[in-house]
């Protein structure tokens, strides 16, 4: 029999980064995955992703270079070339991952773990037909694609996920894109550069509607400018091989016809992903919400040394939030002094459009929404509107001189969102390339509590895109 501190359920981010970090500590550690560490970030998610994104960047920027000064003719691009290339970006940092976790107290198994039962507070686990213990538990299972019940998209060979179009070998000669959220604006992105007509279609009123919706109404915007075929307030009511039936009150009103119907070589259904519970039925009486783990500001379940971490706990879907709570599990389950805990206020998320999307905090929406709910429509209307709760602060993108020289003929936006007394940073919400590479600096702010005062007393590198939160304070 094998005994361990930690048994570790799956090897993303969340599960790599706490067995790195127990054993460390010293403590012995065992890492159960089914498939290959890194998880479906590094391998069917973010990393694969991005590098064919920065390739259809890289041939649109040569194709707009003119503007620039610099003439590139026959531009061409490979796009088997750009899959090579993702695989072997995955591969180096596959092979990174299992150099970190190559050491004496940690032990990684390659299978499927099931959990058998719990004795005298020890966990048993099964994999390979091998049965390990382990006195503490750590499920880190992630999601899977989440498949819409639309009648005609089960088994359907012209239908995609986000897995199946990161595995093509060629580019579609059209594709319709089911799903305007973070995956689905990525993958219009990544087409529509390489040359290929995209139709996107979004049930809500607005494509990205968790994100500020003036940031979004901006890339909006450009995108239906440039071509890209975007429905909103559209629902796909059946898949008849490449052709989708459209029930929409948009299509009505432009169309006089409902419902339509469009066709396209491929559809990617990108609509979400759900919590993996597979394994797991042994842990009778585990609380879910919304078919997830239900942990506390520790990770810990409602099972006695049972901790659960990333996409499989439904609260934040991305894989800094995973790393991070695997952090503080395994520093709760060490008993390091002080605790610490997620500040979930204070997350920052991308989305790598072109031109990019980062935010932190509260949107606009939702500082007005929870303002509203706390003061009540009595107290609203007392103090003149749910206004003179919050102050707004926005300038565009070309207010930094870095900008204006690396984005010709772009505008973009930088938002911040304050407490109207306190003058407290609530919110960051910026559109322009490279906002991704300065959000933390708005998350250092929203999460320490900094006001507008202090925030403006950083020293920013001049000249840096970065410098835009100086400016629009």
């Amino acid at each position: 029999m094998n005994n361990y501190f930690l048994a570790i359920i799956g090897g993303g981010p969340a599960g790599y980064t706490a067995a790195e970090k127990a054993s460390k500590a010293g403590k012995d550690v065992i890492l159960f995955e089914q498939n290959a560490l890194g998880g479906t970030c590094l391998n069917v998610g973010c990393i694969p992703t991005k590098s064919l994104l920065y390739g259809a960047k890289q041939y649109h920027n040569a194709t707009h270079a003119q503007k620039y000064g610099v003439t590139a003719e026959n531009v061409t691009f490979d796009f088997a070339a750009m899959q090579k290339r993702k695989t072997i970006v995955v591969r180096k940092l596959v092979a990174g991952i299992k150099a970190r976790l190559n050491n004496d107290h940690c032990t990684v198994v390659n299978g499927f773990a099931r959990i058998l039962d719990s004795i005298r507070q020890v966990w048993r686990i099964e994999c390979n037909g091998e049965t390990y213990e382990a006195e503490n538990l750590m499920i880190c299972t992630g999601s899977t694609n989440f498949v819409p019940p639309i009648p005609g998209i089960k088994d359907n060979p012209a239908v995609w996920d986000s897995t199946d179009a990161l595995a093509a070998t060629g580019l579609p000669k059209s594709i319709i894109i089911v799903g305007g959220g973070v995956i689905g604006m990525e993958f219009a992105t990544l087409y529509h550069e390489l040359g290929v007509p995209v139709t996107v279609i979004e049930a809500m009123p607005t494509i990205l509607p968790n994100l500020d919706s003036e940031v979004v109404q901006i890339l909006l915007d450009k995108y239906r400018k440039a071509g890209i075929n975007i429905l909103t307030s559209t629902k796909v009511e059946s898949i008849d091989g490449n052709t989708i039936k459209l029930s929409t009150s948009e299509l009505l009103s432009t169309l006089n016809s409902q419902p339509s119907t469009l066709s396209a070589e491929r559809i990617l259904v990108s609509v979400g992903r759900r919590a993996n519970l597979q394994g797991l039925e042994a842990l009778d009486g585990l609380e879910l919400e919304c078919g997830a783990i239900k942990t506390d500001e520790f990770c810990r379940t409602n099972l006695p040394n049972v901790y659960a971490c990333g996409d499989v706990t439904g609260k934040i879907m991305l894989a800094h939030v995973a790393s991070r709570q695997a952090e503080v599990a395994v520093g709760r389950m060490l008993k390091q002094i002080p605790l610490q805990r997620i500040a979930y206020n204070a997350i920052p998320s991308v989305v790598y459009t072109n031109p990019e999307i980062a935010s932190v905090g509260l949107t606009e929406q939702q500082v007005r929404d929870f303002y509203t709910e706390m003061e009540g429509e009595a107290g609203i209307e007392k103090a003149g509107g749910v206004e003179a709760f919050y102050e707004v602060r926005k300038l565009p993108m070309t207010f930094s001189g870095r900008f204006m020289a690396e984005n010709d003929g772009e505008t973009g936006l930088c938002k911040l969102v304050l407490d109207a007394k306190k003058q407290t940073v609530l919110g960051v919400h910026c559109i322009g390339n490279p906002c991704s590479e300065f959000i933390a600096a708005a998350s250092f702010a929203v999460r320490n509590g900094y006001t507008a005062a202090e925030m403006q007393q950083v020293v920013f590198p001049h000249p840096t895109v970065s410098e835009i939160l100086h400016e629009i304070l």
